[in-house]
């Protein structure tokens, strides 16, 4: 129960570390792959979800596990509706505000902000409770309902795209 409570912790600090609200240069967007263990994932067949910081938006909260799901499936791991899986997979996701320092201010002497929305993603090996896989997703988003799905679609889909690849035989 420690080491959930501890795990949980780490992954909101990390989160909210990245989190400010006005950015003194350009960020960095895109994926960050923070722990990739590819010799223990190429065991893994069968996953089951664990809650981690799921979205406050449900509908958000639905759209990034079916993209998970659709990834894993993809990568040939199987989900269990119960039960003990190969790895835990939990998500945080956050949202904030970044101001473009470099952007020219407004008549109002404001300069421009937009939204980005942060995603982590762990897949822990159930048994031992390591990280085998951590990926972090950093990007500006719209918060427009008719596009927030495609949004985390490709979201999720950039993320698993760092996802390591069976060796060939």
């Amino acid at each position: 129960m420690r080491m959930r409570l501890a795990h949980s912790r780490l992954v909101l600090f990390c989160v909210l570390l990245g989190a400010s609200v006005v950015v003194a240069g350009q960020p960095k967007y895109g994926v960050t792959v923070q722990t990739v263990k590819p010799e223990a994932l190429a065991k893994v067949k069968t996953y089951i979800w664990d809650k981690g910081r799921p979205s406050f938006d449900k509908d958000v909260d639905a759209r990034i596990v079916a993209a998970v799901d659709r990834e894993l499936a993809a990568h040939s791991l199987a989900k269990l509706p119960s039960g003990s899986g190969d790895v835990v997979v939990r998500y945080a996701s956050q949202s904030r505000t970044d101001t473009d320092v470099k952007s020219k201010p407004s008549k109002s002497g404001e300069l421009r902000d937009y939204a980005v929305g942060s995603l982590v993603l762990d897949l822990t090996d159930a048994a031992n409770r390591q990280v085998l896989f951590r990926v972090r997703m950093d990007t500006p988003i719209e918060r427009d309902p008719a596009t927030i799905g495609a949004t985390i679609d490709a979201a999720v889909a950039a993320m698993f795209a760092k996802y390591p690849t069976p060796a060939k035989r």
